[in-house]
C-alpha cells in the first residue's frame, strides 16, 4: 500500500526525562540560558529566545533519565491525518493526541516509528513572546533555537531509507571503500540537518543541538561552566566539525543527557544541493582541527521510551561500528583519498 507522508517542516520539539528537576532547571535555565514558558513540579517547558512556539525543549521529572519523545512540525492540520495513515500501513503503534496533551500544543499524532523511537507530528501550538530583539534579557550564551536530532540506529541505510521517504534529503554522511553507510545527515529545514542518523546500538539518543549565532556564545558558555566549577560536564570542544563545517560544544546534563551547542554551518535548501561524503578513516570530518574524540562520544546515549512510557531494549549494530574503524588501530590520523593528504606530510 502506497501512503502520503507527512509535509514536516523541521524539527520542533523534545521531551527529556530528568530525575532532578530543580538540578536540571540550573543547568539548561541558569547556565544555558534557556526561557521557561511554563513550569510546575513534574515539568519545565522550555524555549530559546528566536523560538514563538510554547516550547522546544520539555524536562519532565521521573525515575529513569530517557528520552520521551522526538517532535516534527508539519505544514498543516491536514498532514495529520497523513501521518496518521501513512504510519498505520507501516504497521506501528500509533495515537491519535487531542490539542492540549502535551501543554502547549495542539492535535497531534504521536507513533512508536520504525527505528524504535517515539516521535509526534503537529502542527498547532500555542503562540508565545519572541525574545529576537529582548537584549536585556539575554544572556552572553543565548540560544537562538533547536537546531537537530542525533539518533543512534544499528542500521543505517534502512534508517536513512525510512527518513527519504517522509521526503527528508541528505546533506552528508560518511561511508567505507566498501560502501559501509556509518551516518547521514538529513534535513527538511535548508540547514544541514534536523536528523543524524549515526549508526550504532539503538534506538538511542545521542545528542539535541541548539543553535547560537556566534562562536563567542559557545565560548562564554564554557567559561559559565569554568566559573561553577563544572567544567567537567563539558565533555568535546570547543571545535569546528568537518561534517556540516559548524563550530560546537557538547555538554552533560545533571543526568547525562547529551547536548550541541553548533553555529556556522550551510544552506541546503537549493534542489541540487550536492551530497558530501566523507571518509571513515578521515578523523577531519569529526574534528577539524583534528582533535581525538573522547571514548564516551561512542559509547554513551540516552535509552528511549515506548509510548507506555516503559525503556526500549537497545538493539545491537551488526555493521562495523565507527569506533573500531577511527579509534585503534587507525588511530586520530588524517586520510583523505581526495587528494592523498596526511597530517605531516606536503601535497
Amino acid at each position: 500500500m502506497t501512503t502520503t507522508p507527512p509535509d514536516v517542516l523541521r524539527c520542533a520539539y523534545a521531551e527529556l526525562v530528568v530525575t532532578d528537576l530543580a538540578a536540571s532547571r540550573a543547568f539548561y535555565v541558569d547556565v544555558l540560558g534557556l526561557i521557561p514558558t511554563y513550569e510546575d513540579g513534574e515539568r519545565i517547558h522550555l524555549r530559546a529566545v528566536e523560538e514563538y512556539l510554547h516550547h522546544s525543549l520539555v524536562l519532565r521529572q521521573g525515575d529513569t533519565p530517557a528520552l520521551a519523545v522526538l517532535g516534527y512540525r508539519v505544514r498543516g492540520a491536514a498532514d495529520l491525518d497523513l501521518a496518521e495513515a501513512h504510519y498505520r500501513a507501516l504497521g506501528v503503534r500509533v495515537q491519535r493526541r487531542p490539542a492540549g496533551a502535551t501543554r502547549g500544543i495542539g492535535e497531534a499524532v504521536r507513533v512508536e516509528d520504525p527505528l524504535g523511537f517515539p516521535v509526534e507530528f503537529f502542527h498547532d501550538a500555542v503562540h508565545v513572546e519572541r525574545f529576537t530583539q529582548r537584549y536585556d534579557v539575554h544572556g552572553a550564551g543565548a540560544l537562538s533555537r533547536l537546531d537537530h536530532f542525533n539518533l543512534g540506529t544499528p542500521d543505517v541505510p534502512a534508517a536513512r531509507a525510512y527518513y527519504e521517504d517522509l521526503g527528508f534529503r541528505v546533506s552528508e554522511d560518511i561511508q567505507d571503500a566498501e560502501g559501509t553507510v556509518y551516518a547521514a545527515w538529513m534535513f527538511r529545514k535548508p540547514t544541514v540537518h534536523d536528523v543524524a542518523l549515526t549508526g550504532g546500538d539503538g534506538p538511542r539518543l545521542h545528542h539535541l543541538a541548539f543553535a547560537t549565532h556566534e562562536r563567542h556564545q559557545i565560548l562564554h558558555i564554557c567559561d559559565h561552566l569554568g566559573a561553577l566549577r563544572r567544567s567537567g560536564m563539558i565533555e568535546r570542544g570547543p571545535g569546528r566539525h568537518g561534517v556540516s563545517n559548524a563550530f560546537y560544544l557538547y555538554v552533560r546534563d545533571p543526568d547525562g543527557h547529551r547536548i550541541e551547542i553548533y553555529t556556522h554551518d550551510y544552506y541546503t535548501g537549493d534542489p541540487d544541493n550536492p551530497v558530501i561524503t566523507w571518509d571513515v578513516h578521515d578523523h577531519q570530518r569529526r574534528d577539524w582541527w583534528g582533535n581525538p574524540v573522547v571514548p564516551s562520544w561512542y559509547t554513551d546515549a540516552s535509552p528511549v521510551l515506548d509510548l507506555d512510557g516503559r525503556v526500549r531494549p537497545v538493539v545491537p549494530r551488526v555493521q562495523p561500528r565507527e569506533a573500531e574503524v577511527t579509534v585503534g588501530a587507525d588511530g586520530f590520523s588524517y586520510t583523505s583519498p581526495r587528494n592523498g593528504f596526511k597530517l605531516g606530510e606536503q601535497v
